[in-house]
């Protein structure tokens, strides 16, 4: 390729008038002559049609680029004259080649568009209007939680007698929409007794549901309520037929189901070696009712964060034991990540402790050759474990709060070596909406003495039985409690 350049020298279409004498027809305009060069780069240059005089009746015409394909840049100068028509060629000339530009022709050379390279500029804009904001929104903005590394070993595969099924879908949902969360179940006789989200404990006897005590004090509609409400969580029959509860936020209590009463046995606001108890959770008392032990899930967060406590993954849980008679409460275990269920076992000599944020049980000797040593009863589970209850067989049912998939994604195992991820999203996002993307998939295990899985019963789908927070078996039946629905759910032990 290379520049050419061409003159051209006529006498135009647009002339110079200049004015003669007056004498009637002999006037006349003589011609002016006009230099005119064309500048182009490539196979082709542009040329220019003149526009003509204006003549009345006749429509103004513009300049018009006639351009052929070229590889390059084509530039047309005008008419070299001082002429008032200099002027009128220059205007049509910048109109023409911004038509021109506007048409949005590609060049052989694939050069983009004028309206491409528009689009593209609005957009780079538009990014960095909203990038710049974020990044100093992520900057800016406080992360609640301080997340820790974790390091968890591959999801056990659902196989054999963890495949899943759909018996959970058989259970039978009881008296929904009247009650709120009823974490956990004990029963005398054939009469049930549940604790629900507005902090009461409630008897359901013959298709009813009976408030008998309530822990704190309303009102009751929010999660900002919840201290001063109070949570009733784990709940257990006594030797003497009285409820013993442990409330979240208040302590351990004592209640008189036949009159009401209620005693507080332990507050949590008492430090226990130096201290706070902030999420009281679970409890198994000892057959003559004089030990009590109990888990607090974390120092740090209350129930109502519990969301937070898991992610951030905070290892001040402990495992503690209350004295009913001398009052005295000992550490037995600490730097647990968020210890939940506990159940005693037929022997009373261990009690196993669920480590929710780990997805094992651990278990810690009260008695025996063993005592206070403690080992792993199970780890690696498919799930991240809740409360602990006994079953007929000898064993333990477990209910899982939420699943690990090994075929499939498991928010808290991607997440557990991405602290930098979680301290964006919860940045970004409040609790409830990350925990909108936890799976309701529902799954209960029952697992033998020695910690070895028996079977599994599943709800993919969370359509029947969801968030199950505990699994009490009686009379052939097992009741499932939940620390979110509004029901309680019965299933027949004799379908499965």
């Amino acid at each position: 390729m290379a520049w050419s350049v061409t003159f051209s020298f006529g006498t135009g279409l647009d002339t110079f008038r200049r004015r003669e004498p007056r004498g009637g027809r002999g006037s006349s305009a003589r011609p002016s002559p006009r230099i005119s060069a064309s500048l182009a780069y490539g196979s082709s240059a542009s040329t220019l049609r003149p526009r003509p005089e204006r003549r009345p009746g006749r429509r103004r015409r513009n300049w018009k680029a006639d351009t052929a394909p070229t590889h390059g840049v084509a530039a047309v100068v005008p008419p070299l004259t001082s002429s008032p028509g200099a002027s009128r060629h220059a205007t049509a000339l910048g109109r023409s080649m911004s038509s021109f530009r506007a048409r949005g022709r590609t060049n052989s050379d694939g050069c983009c568009t004028y309206s491409s390279r528009v689009f593209q500029m609005t957009f780079m804009m538009l990014a960095v209007s909203l990038t710049i904001p974020l990044l100093g929104a992520i900057t800016l903005l406080n992360c609640p939680i301080d997340p820790q590394p974790l390091s968890f070993k591959e999801p056990p595969f659902l196989l054999g007698v963890l495949r899943p099924n759909v018996k959970l879908q058989q259970a039978e949902k009881l008296f929904e929409n009247q009650l709120i969360g009823p974490e956990s179940i004990a029963n005398i006789g054939d009469v049930l007794f549940t604790g629900t989200a507005d902090g009461r404990i409630v008897k359901l006897e013959n298709g009813e549901v009976i408030t008998i005590a309530r822990l704190g004090k309303g009102p009751c509609k929010t999660r900002e309520d919840e201290p001063t409400c109070g949570r009733p969580l784990g709940i257990r029959v006594g030797p003497n037929s009285t409820l013993f509860v442990a409330d979240a936020y208040q302590g351990i209590f004592e209640v008189d189901p036949s009159t009401g009463r209620v005693k507080h046995l332990l507050s949590s606001q008492i430090p226990i070696e130096g201290k706070k108890m902030s999420f009281v959770n679970d409890l198994t008392i000892t057959q003559d009712g004089r030990k009590i032990y109990f888990t607090d899930s974390s120092s740090k967060w209350q129930r109502r964060d519990y969301l937070l406590l898991v992610m951030e993954g905070t290892d001040d849980g402990r495992l503690l034991e209350y004295d009913t008679v001398t009052r005295e409460v000992k550490v037995l275990m600490e730097g647990l990540r968020f210890p939940n269920g506990v159940q005693l076992s037929p022997a009373e000599d261990f009690v196993l402790v669920a480590e929710t944020t780990m997805a094992r049980i651990r278990r810690f000797y009260v008695s025996g050759l063993m005592k206070g040593g403690a080992d792993m009863f199970v780890e690696n589970m498919p799930g991240f474990p809740d409360n602990i209850r006994p079953s007929s067989s000898g064993g333990y049912w477990v209910a899982m709060s939420t699943v690990r998939h090994n075929s499939g994604f498991s928010m808290m195992d991607f997440l557990s070596e991405k602290p930098w991820i979680k301290r964006l999203i919860f940045k970004l996002l409040s609790p409830e909406t990350v925990s909108k993307f936890v799976p309701r998939y529902s799954l209960v295990l029952e697992l033998g003495d020695n910690g070895a899985y028996q079977r599994s019963l599943h709800d993919p789908n969370g359509l029947v039985a969801a968030y199950i927070s505990e699994v009490h078996e009686q009379d052939g039946h097992l009741y499932l409690g939940s620390f979110k629905s509004p029901f309680l759910c019965k299933l027949n032990l004799d379908l499965l």
